[in-house]
């Protein structure tokens, strides 16, 4: 019979292998997630250091210039929306939402080309090429792709479960985990991805206890339903008490035009008192008696993902009073989210953050990995692997190695495409997955070793082209440097110094050679020959 850390030990590897693949991409998106405004500004190279928003009078110069472009595009909208860039970011857009007739439902939509614009730190409209930019990783580590959002959650929390799973019983497993933390024997093979997996996880094990957890519950109320269901009738009643919110006044059809924003800016700062900037505005009824105005302030401030909104009236301007609140329950939910998110991290954190999802992202590599390292040892004849090892081995080099290169092929088209392609970001977005199942069918195709020589390499060398690509043909490093551009120099060292590590990477698969075969393997060849002997 088994003991307890045996069985724990099984439970580790099965958690962590069956749905290890969708795991590395949550965690790979995840991480580039928390770069999420500086990307999306690496993205749109046409929102120059002047479309940076600082201090007080840029702020209403900026939402001032919204306001007007949108007045001129879309007069008749149902709702305006204004995105302030915040500290870290460049370029304000304004979103706009049709308005539907009696009874009719609009599906959600991205703001794209057709309902949004961009204007800059002087409320001058930019032309800016259409992407998705950093928020397409952000969602893509919580809602996939090609796929209804609902179920796609449901998929996510399923592997997160799975993840906590296997982040427990890994504890459990590995009694002397902490100690082989000091430990790391590089080249001897299935001992040296043990230790990579030891190191990478007590590295940032409070990381990722605290994200795998936190990530559950942002959507807690999808997962685990019952307590709200045992006290509340529906789900409109639920959310009404646990995340009130004013609703908006009814359309008058009498038309009024907007009070200026300066006062209400004013009065938000005023009530706000720690000079806060403003993160969204969302106004309702524009240009209609019964106008709304609804500020929320940036999230710098605080740990809880809660914008303190304020509301006030669209036409005359008097503050109305502000979102009302949900209580403790709520405010823990917020701060859990806001941790998971980690929009408070000023820069020393943010890096922390990162690094520390990148050991996350490196633990679920080398765990499948060592799964493979670990069983071929056992195997008959290593040299002719059986369907479900060949199998588990090819998905290993399509994900570990394909994902990244796909990603980073999504950062090309970014920058190839036609600036005015019709549907832009979409075609940005499938280039990702045709190249990363390219990469899985060249998983298949090539010998394992080389596969994962050829597209870490590959990826190595896109990544290492990029910034000089931006240098020949628009602005690179160099004129970053001299604009005081720092978030873009950093984006191009960063990727400079990605890209080198992964040419490293995959030279040192290429010098890698084998060891010897085991004695067991001697065992069984030489049993081999003496059966055809006779």
């Amino acid at each position: 019979m088994k003991g307890f850390r045996q069985t724990q030990a099984v439970l580790h590897t099965w958690t962590g292998l069956l749905v290890g693949w969708v795991l590395f991409m949550i965690f790979l998106a995840g991480t580039i997630s928390f770069w999420r405004e500086e990307v999306s500004r690496w993205m749109r190279p046409e929102l120059s250091v002047t479309s940076a928003v600082r201090g007080p009078q840029m702020e209403q110069r900026a939402i001032e210039g919204a306001l007007a472009a949108l007045g001129a595009r879309a007069p008749n909208a149902a709702s305006w929306a204004i995105n302030m860039p915040g500290p870290r970011g460049a370029g304000t857009q304004a979103v706009w939402t049709e308005r539907t007739k009696p009874g009719e439902r609009r599906p959600f939509r991205w703001p794209d080309a057709t309902n949004s614009l961009w204007v800059d730190g002087n409320g001058q409209v930019v032309p800016v090429r259409e992407t998705r930019g950093g928020d397409f990783f952000y969602r893509l580590h919580f809602d996939l792709h090609y796929m209804p959002a609902l179920w796609a959650r449901w998929f996510v929390g399923f592997c997160s479960m799975f993840m906590l799973v296997a982040i427990v019983t890994g504890v459990i497993t590995h009694k002397k985990i902490f100690r082989d933390f000091f430990t790391f024997r590089p080249g001897k093979g299935q001992r040296s991805w043990l230790d990579g997996h030891n190191v990478t996880a007590v590295l940032a094990l409070p990381f990722h206890l605290m994200i795998t957890y936190t990530g559950l519950v942002t959507l807690m109320t999808l997962y685990m339903p019952w307590g709200f269901l045992a006290n509340f009738d529906n789900t409109a009643a639920m959310f009404a008490a646990t995340q009130p919110d004013v609703p908006p006044a009814t359309y008058a059809g009498a038309p009024a035009p907007l009070a200026p924003i300066g006062p209400m800016l004013a009065e938000a700062r005023r009530q706000w008192g720690d000079g806060t900037q403003v993160n969204i505005i969302r106004i309702s009824n524009p240009g209609d008696r019964s106008a709304r105005v609804q500020m929320g302030r940036g999230l710098h401030h605080t740990i809880r993902d809660d914008g303190d909104a304020l509301i006030f009236d669209g036409v005359t301007g008097a503050l109305l009073g502000a979102a009302p609140s949900g209580g403790a329950g709520v405010a823990t939910r917020d701060a859990m989210v806001g941790i998971h998110a980690g929009r408070f991290a000023p820069i020393t954190v943010r890096w922390l953050y990162f690094l520390s999802g990148l050991a996350g992202t490196v633990m679920v590599a080398t765990g499948l990995v060592m799964w493979t390292a670990k069983r071929r040892e056992k195997l008959p004849d290593p040299t002719r692997p059986h369907f479900g090892f060949r199998l588990v081995e090819r998905l290993n080099v399509g994900t570990v190695a394909g994902l990244p290169l796909g990603m980073v092929a999504l950062l090309w088209a970014n920058r190839v495409l036609p600036v005015d392609m019709a549907v832009r970001w979409p075609a940005e977005v499938n280039s990702l997955f045709i190249v990363w199942g390219l990469a899985l069918l060249h998983a298949f195709a090539r010998p394992t070793r080389r596969a994962w020589v050829e597209q870490f390499a590959l990826t190595g060398i896109l990544l290492i082209a990029l910034p000089f690509y931006d240098q020949v043909t628009d602005r690179g490093l160099w004129q970053h440097i001299a604009d005081s551009d720092a978030t873009r120099a950093w984006t191009d060292v960063t990727l400079l110094t990605l890209g080198l590590s992964l040419a490293a990477i995959a030279h040192r698969i290429h010098q890698h050679r084998p060891a010897g075969m085991t004695r067991r393997t001697r065992a069984s060849r030489e049993a081999a020959v003496a059966v055809a002997g006779e």
